[in-house]
């Protein structure tokens, strides 16, 4: 009915530049192509791209800064948390923040100068412990298995030189003032790094709430409680880490000191920070303690990698699975292979924020993704 009536003529279409009337609708225009204005604006596209990049780039530093110190806020939140259930949250904050701040300056006026203090004794004793070391019975011992290839004691002897060369000494300075201007840097940012922590953690609850007004009312009480279970997850995470790392630093310093290990202190704070690192930090920070303790003497390294070994297995075993599965439920090949990734895109910061982030991923699959698999259409 709303059709052409029939027998009623088809429209005229009048063909450009002639007078001769053709049958049928008129024609879609052709659709015309500014390759100029493609071009301008795809260039355009990519300096821009290029110019966020380079910002990013020049920014990377105050990057990490930010990245590190909300990580450190959403560990210290469980413990605000904790204490929020005793008093008011105003006060479980500024309490968390004398705590951190304690433990700040405890390093910065305690452990510190007695770190630098042993590292300077190690640094002055350094000819006389080499010299001990060289006539060691171990060495004597494998000089006597391996001399007709490798002489140790003339290498021994070539490396004392070396150091104790004063025209060497100023190639040694230049890297010893390289590595104390990183120390200063370090020292800054772990300023930067503390004082932005604890802005975040007084304005956690405000961002989050920031955030979820980015998100459909509809939807936004599920996102605030997948949030939530999320940042929980990283919190317990960081607790948890900590937790391992603080119990081997404690318990390197006790027995390196029984065991008359040099530079205890240091190599205990060495402990504690190679155990933040999952996986591989516990080891590595036992290897490089070893390898100092032979130093002392072969029965001294031997003894502290027989501890190393059985405590690897305690914390493998016993403390790990303990602390880190109420932390994260993560299964053990995602954690391999989590921290694996994440070292290998972000070196040790990397390797720190893999296995939160595995730990949130499966929390969001869990509970968005699955979901969504099992409703029915």
């Amino acid at each position: 009915m709303f059709g052409k009536k029939s027998g009623e003529p088809e429209s005229q279409v009048t063909q450009p530049g002639s007078d001769l009337q053709l049958g049928g609708e008129r024609s879609v225009p052709a659709v015309r192509v500014n390759a100029f204005r493609i071009g301008l604006v795809g260039g355009l596209g990519v300096l821009l791209a290029i110019l966020i990049g380079g910002i990013v780039q020049q920014l990377s530093t105050v990057l990490i800064y930010i990245g590190v110190a909300l990580f450190l806020a959403l560990g210290l939140d469980p413990l605000v948390s904790w204490l929020e259930r005793r008093m008011k949250r105003g006060l479980a904050i500024v309490i968390v923040f004398a705590a951190v701040i304690l433990v700040f300056g405890g390093l910065l006026f305690a452990v510190i100068p007695l770190i630098v203090d042993q590292a300077t004794n190690f640094i002055t004793q350094f000819p006389q412990i080499v010299d001990s070391f060289a006539k060691s019975d171990f060495v004597t011992g494998l000089q006597s298995q391996i001399g007709n290839f490798v002489d140790i004691d003339k290498a021994v002897q070539d490396a004392t030189a070396f150091i104790q060369d004063p025209n060497n000494l100023l190639t040694l300075g230049g890297g010893l003032l390289a590595v104390g201007s990183g120390i200063a840097t370090g020292a800054t940012g772990a300023v930067i790094v503390l004082i932005l922590t604890l802005y975040f953690l007084a304005s956690l609850r405000g961002m989050k709430r920031m955030t979820y007004r980015f998100v459909p009312a509809n939807k936004r009480a599920s996102f605030a409680s997948l949030t939530d279970d999320v940042t929980g997850a990283v919190g317990r995470y960081v607790v948890g880490q900590i937790g391992l790392a603080a119990i081997n630093g404690i318990l390197s310093l006790i027995f390196l000191t029984i065991i008359g290990a040099p530079l205890p202190a240091l190599f205990a704070f060495v402990a504690f920070l190679a155990s933040l690192i999952p996986l591989v930090g516990t080891l590595s920070g036992a290897i490089i303690i070893t390898l100092v303790c032979l130093f002392a003497s072969p029965l001294t390294a031997l003894v502290a990698a027989i501890y190393y070994l059985v405590y690897m297995q305690v914390e493998a075993y016993f403390l790990s699975p303990r602390i880190m599965n109420r932390a994260v439920a993560v299964p053990g090949s995602i954690v391999v292979i989590a921290a694996i990734a994440g070292g290998t895109l972000g070196s040790v910061l990397g390797a720190l924020v893999a296995i939160p982030i595995a730990a949130s991923a499966i929390i969001i699959v869990q509970k968005v993704v699955f979901p969504k698999q099992d409703a029915k259409v």
